[in-house]
């Protein structure tokens, strides 16, 4: 991104002059879908489970599948066998269109099945038990043909019944909101809270079936006037399934300033049911779960321990969650004495950090609480019932977004209530006020001067959290019976890690999506092993960083750290622009790309992780800058740097197609737009040396990190047919016909472009403007499969011609262009545009330039294989806990070399040296 002059000349006519050049009329017909050089035969697909155990206690699976080009149109349909060749029901859909209108992924939700299954054409198997709708009534009726939900389509009701054949499991789902209106920073003052309830405002139905539905719910939390903190609820459910998963996104919107106590803190944030009791008290069961599979099992009323045994039968029933036999049969010292035993109806277990939960619990309110034990890292699963009946529930990610908590109330009674805390109400309130008094910066040269110190671009007013979300993943099984501790553990297992279908590295090889720029692992010669020993060191460590560094907590799991601190052992949390990396140069991208090439379950939930974080927190969903994300820093929208570049749907579309999430999706569907966000904000406001104002008809816009952005949405919306799709269609068009009629095609950097006709203005003189971050934020993926899809002569030597100069010398730039390109730096990140180059073109010189800038770039943070790939051990008073560090690593490097060493080995392995 760099300054552009406003000039009146560059208007559209301009722009339009320049089109006449193209064979087509910017946006006025269908692209021309590229050649498709070679038509893979669409043979069955050998799908497989990430980790070992199947769909296990889970209601389902939903698993994206790519094609390739032309091999199936849209109508097609599928069949889903297992290893022994039974039918397997599933339930397809596509999820995405090549331009030509075949098939490019497609959906496919599964609610039964073990093992591998195999995906054909065919005719789907119908599910047994299908799962119906009925929306005639008052309450949207949901049945898998084992249980049955009454969804609410008003008020604050959400789940109105959970019932297992005519019998009530659950009723009276809602959300439940703690607003704590001051806080006090010392120990003074008293502590005031108000209870807010989830209000419905919207419900839609988006799948009926036959194997799996999904409701979407919207509305705000509301107490009697005031409506606030928007949620954005899905409901799924599958074919013959006891249970039901919710996506629950939270959107902040609430008022927190810098050094004012008063303010909208949240004290705590659930999701609530009640829960019918209908047995006697001793045949009433609580279950939560601790470290593992581990539970806490108890009765309501116990009959164990006791100073009189009822006997080994009644002991072992109750134990294992059986009907007791008839007291009359029990030993009469017990059954006489049955209504002084206590009854023990409140649960809590408090997550209050990733080390450490406690259980306690007490008869009812009013009365004290005693402790029941404690571990360090609990599952967050749960279960109240008994023999007639119960409701199992759990939160994902329990631990790693502490602090959280499981409630179970009034379990004595007829009714027993549960809450599973987002954030718990006994941590202290979530504080999002900004972390610092700005420290005299107040101008932009201050703030220049904070940058060139902290590496942290302040501006006042700027590191707010509006609009910044957060999505958790809930299960919920509604059983008529207290299950067995086999069963439960299979549940704990499926709220810790719901399982999740994949399609092989082959098939996505095979399929040729995403720019065709990954292969699966080769260690066929000492030097791809070599890379692939690295490759598997750097996503080791992060890993481990993760855990010795506790990257843990509500707003911060799935991201990690910038830069590292070798003087303190430690990484960069609290210095500026070097804490948070906020999908900085695109470690989102090399964890996808790493997962795709090699199918490993733990780098797509490391991924999975941040594609959730990242999308959700580091991103504006609501207010001004909606639809822009935010640069690195000591908090996740601290900075200024307000950008397309974090926003970027090129960050999501992994996750989207492997999964056909649907939370992601609508990251992505929100973006289409984002090109108005230009009017709102002006990325390069703080360096500009001549006037600017932003003009509708005329936006400075990069041709890197902004338009990198700008079309990732645009062709993801146009892939997907979304409700924009023809709009999105016509600007990726336009905006690549005219960023290749530029004088210097990218190297000219940016132009004026206008909102209404979604075309840059042509320059009339070239210009020299290379940034070497142009490129690291997608870029180099997004303009492969653009090229690969759309047959755009001139778009594709444009982009070749970037690649192949911004690795050449000085002389060689000087000569094509006139210039050259200044101070560069990544120079092995941009390896891989040789590489792509060579790979387009044949050219076997920027093949040798690709590995050469690979092993040898002058920049010294690149990593070369004189590097010590090691780790050092830190222990005793030098760190705050035992454990590793290479402190050579740094986000920035790792992600481009990850990403640098993937395609290239793709693109030109067979040409290494």
């Amino acid at each position: 991104m760099s300054p552009i002059p406003r000039r009146s000349l560059l208007k559209a006519a301009a722009v339009a002059g320049a089109a006449a050049q193209f064979s087509w009329a910017l946006g006025a017909q269908d692209a021309q879908a590229a050649p498709v050089a070679e038509t893979a035969e669409p043979d069955p697909v050998t799908l497989d489970w990430l980790e070992d155990g199947g769909l296990g206690a889970a209601p389902g699976s939903t698993v994206g599948v790519p094609w390739p080009k032309g091999a199936y149109q849209k109508d097609q349909t599928f069949a889903l066998t297992d290893a022994g060749g039974t039918a397997v029901p599933v339930q397809s859909w596509p999820i995405a269109y090549w331009p030509d209108g075949s098939l490019k992924w497609t959906a496919h939700a599964v609610g039964s099945g073990d093992g591998k299954l195999t995906l054909k054409a065919g005719t789907p198997a119908a599910p047994e038990k299908k799962v119906t709708v009925d929306k005639s009534g008052g309450t949207i009726d949901i049945s898998t043909g084992v249980i049955t939900a009454k969804i609410g389509t008003s008020g604050s009701t959400i789940v109105k019944s959970v019932s297992r054949g005519s019998t009530e499991i659950a009723k009276n789902g809602r959300l439940v909101l703690i607003r704590q209106p001051e806080i006090e920073d010392e120990d003074q003052g008293a502590v005031k809270t108000e209870r807010f309830d989830g209000a419905v405002s919207k419900v839609t139905v988006e799948q009926e079936g036959p194997v799996r539905a999904v409701v979407r719910i919207d509305g705000k939390h509301r107490k009697g006037g005031r409506s606030w903190l928007p949620f954005s609820i899905r409901l799924y459910f599958y074919a013959g399934a006891d249970s039901f998963r919710m996506v629950h996104t939270l959107t902040f919107d609430g008022t927190q300033e810098p050094a004012k106590a008063s303010g909208d803190f949240i004290r705590g944030l659930g999701v609530r049911f009640q829960v019918p009791m209908r047995d006697a008290a001793y045949d009433r069961h609580i279950r939560i779960g601790g470290d593992g599979t581990g539970l806490l099992r108890e009765a309501v009323k116990g009959v164990t321990g006791l100073r009189r045994d009822p006997g080994a039968a009644v002991r072992t029933a109750q134990f294992e969650g059986k009907k007791l036999p008839d007291p009359a049969t029990w030993d009469q010292r017990v059954t006489s004495r049955l209504q002084y035993i206590p009854e023990w109806g409140d649960y809590t277990l408090s997550q209050l950090s990733a080390d450490g939960f406690t259980v306690r619990k007490r008869t009812k309110k009013g009365h004290g609480w005693i402790g029941a034990g404690g571990g360090r890292r609990a599952s967050g699963f749960g279960y109240v019932g008994g023999a007639s009946g119960g409701f199992a529930f759990g939160l994902r990610d329990f631990w790693e977004k502490f602090p959280a908590q499981l409630d179970i109330r009034d379990a004595q009674t007829d009714t027993a209530e549960v809450t599973l805390w987002l954030w718990s109400p006994e941590a202290q309130p979530m504080d999002l006020r900004f972390y610092h008094d700005g420290m005299g910066q107040d101008t932009y040269p201050e703030q220049l001067e904070g940058l060139n110190i902290t590496y942290e671009d302040y501006e006042p007013g700027f590191g707010t959290p509006y609009g910044i979300a957060r999505t958790s993943e809930l299960l919920f099984w509604a059983h008529d019976s207290t299950p067995g501790a086999e069963r439960m553990a299979e549940q704990v297992a499926a709220v810790r890690t719901p399982p999740q279908l994949a399609a092989p590295p082959k098939q996505l090889v095979k399929a040729g999506v995403f720019g065709k720029l990954f292969s699966e692992p080769d260690r066929s010669t000492s030097a791809k092993a070599k890379i692939e020993d690295h490759l598997d060191f750097l996503f080791t460590y992060y890993k481990d960083q993760v855990e010795q560094r506790r990257w843990y907590g509500f707003w911060d799991y799935g991201d990690i750290m910038h830069s590292y601190d070798p003087s303190r052992h430690q990484w960069c949390y609290d210095v500026g622009g070097y804490a948070w990396d906020n999908s900085e140069l695109s470690p989102d991208l090399w964890l996808w790309f790493a997962y795709m090439r090699s199918g490993r379950a733990d780098i797509f939930r490391f991924a999975e992780a941040m594609t959730r974080h990242t999308g959700e927190v580091d991103v504006y969903h609501l207010g001004k800058w909606a639809g822009l994300g935010t640069r690195h820093g000591v908090q996740h929208y601290a900075d200024s740097a307000k950008q397309q570049r974090i926003a970027n749907t090129t960050y999501r579309r992994y996750y989207y197609f492997l999964t056909a999430d649907e939370r992601v999706g609508d990251l992505m569907h929100a973006n289409v737009d984002s090109d108005e966000t230009f009017l709102v904000l002006d990325p390069i406001r703080k360096i500009r040396t001549e006037p600017y104002t932003p003009d509708r008809n005329a936006l400075s816009i990069g041709f890197g990190t902004d338009w990198s952005g700008l079309v990732s949405a645009w062709l993801t919306e146009w892939e997907r047919r979304g409700p924009k799709w023809e709009k999105a269609r016509a600007r990726v068009l336009s905006t690549m016909e005219t960023i290749a009629a530029q004088p210097n095609g990218f190297v000219q950097g940016s132009a004026l472009y206008d909102l209404d006709t979604g075309k840059f203005a042509v320059d009339k003189e070239p210009k020299v403007s290379v940034s070497h971050l142009s490129a690291m934020f997608g870029l180099v993926e997004l303009c492969a499969e653009l090229i690969d899809q759309i047959d755009m002569p001139k778009f594709q030597e444009a982009w070749l011609d970037y690649c192949r100069y911004f690795n050449a010398t000085k002389a060689e730039q000087k000569a094509r262009y006139g210039s050259d390109f200044g101070s560069l730096l990544l120079f092995q990140g941009h390896s891989r545009q040789d590489a792509y180059a060579a790979a387009r073109t044949g050219d076997e010189k920027l093949a040798a330039r690709a590995w050469r800038q690979f092993y040898n770039s002058a920049d010294t943070w690149d990593y070369k294989e004189s590097t010590d790939w090691s780790t050092k051990k830190i222990e005793g008073p030098a760190g705050l806990v035992a454990g590793s560090e290479a402190a050579w690593v740094s986000t920035n490097a790792t992600a481009l070399y990850g990403l640098a060493a993937i395609q290239n080995l793709a693109l030109v392995g067979d040409k290494m040296p």
